[in-house]
């Protein structure tokens, strides 16, 4: 495993661009929009220069890291020799089987594809292509350079090989992969998830105030980072999405979206991205 190919240049397609180049692989970086892959790039480098004026990274470490990221312009120039290919696309599951159907066509059978979704079927991505085992879930977590976890999505077809490869991809960047099968919202979203829903629903019954409903995951269970500011970071607008993907598939009243979300999501309010949502940023 000598070169990644990273499609999508947003939130999540740089953070794992970034972990690739600083575990060592040849990295290109794509995406459909020129202006992202421009802004992914700054984003990559802004990291970097972060860390080492943190003393969490030397700059010798910072400029290789750099230099093993490619911008390229096209799919095709990306995934061309990639041994492993990670798709960070819309979280829309004909844009991303669309994706992976275009991939089929160009690069060869041993690249391993993956789909960073955090709640789609895998299975149905996997088995629109013409090699469904080589097809698996590598779902990271925002921000990438921060999060350690990597969830390893698995489904009926994929190859055991396929499962240990991306396994010791996931550890060379320095993160913890767990495996976790092909279900609904996998296992963090479906977690995650349900318990924003709630604390937004205490948030509009006037239990608790933002802060104190997260002051309470916080220091009561030892969260990081509370359920509605976790939220923000994630984005209102993917929560929202994942929250009706998740309601819809497994018919459950606990994973309906609460009017606070929608409501805000209507009004612009996305979180963190927009410097508005259940916090000021």
């Amino acid at each position: 495993m000598k070169r990644i190919a990273v499609i999508g240049a947003g939130a999540m397609g740089h953070g794992i661009a970034q972990v690739a180049a600083m575990a060592g692989y040849d990295t290109r970086l794509t995406d459909a929009d020129p202006e992202a892959i421009a802004a992914g790039w700054d984003r990559i480098q802004s990291n970097l220069a972060g860390a080492v004026s943190r003393g969490k990274l030397t700059q010798d470490a910072a400029n290789a890291a750099i230099a093993r990221v490619v911008p390229v312009a096209d799919i095709e120039m990306a995934a061309r020799d990639a041994d492993l290919v990670i798709e960070a696309v819309l979280e829309d599951l004909v844009v991303k089987q669309s994706l992976f159907l275009q991939l089929d066509g160009l690069v060869s059978d041993d690249t391993i594809l993956a789909t960073n979704t955090s709640s789609l079927s895998v299975t149905s991505i996997a088995e629109g292509t013409k090699l469904p085992t080589r097809v698996l879930g590598m779902h990271f977590f925002n921000p990438v350079h921060i999060m350690k976890l990597v969830e390893l999505i698995s489904h009926h077809a994929v190859d055991p090989a396929v499962l240990e490869a991306a396994r010791n991809v996931a550890k060379r960047m320095g993160k913890t992969p767990i495996v976790v099968r092909d279900s609904p919202g996998f296992a963090s979203s479906r977690l995650g998830v349900l318990l924003g829903l709630e604390a937004m629903r205490m948030l509009e019954e006037g239990v608790a105030s933002a802060a104190d409903i997260d002051a309470a995951m916080e220091l009561g269970y030892g969260h990081p980072m509370g359920p509605l500011r976790v939220s923000d970071v994630v984005g209102l607008d993917v929560r929202l999405k994942i929250a009706d993907h998740l309601h819809h598939e497994l018919g459950e009243q606990k994973f309906e979206p609460p009017r606070i979300l929608r409501e805000k999501v209507k009004r612009g309010e996305l979180g963190k991205k927009t410097g508005k949502g259940f916090f000021e940023w």
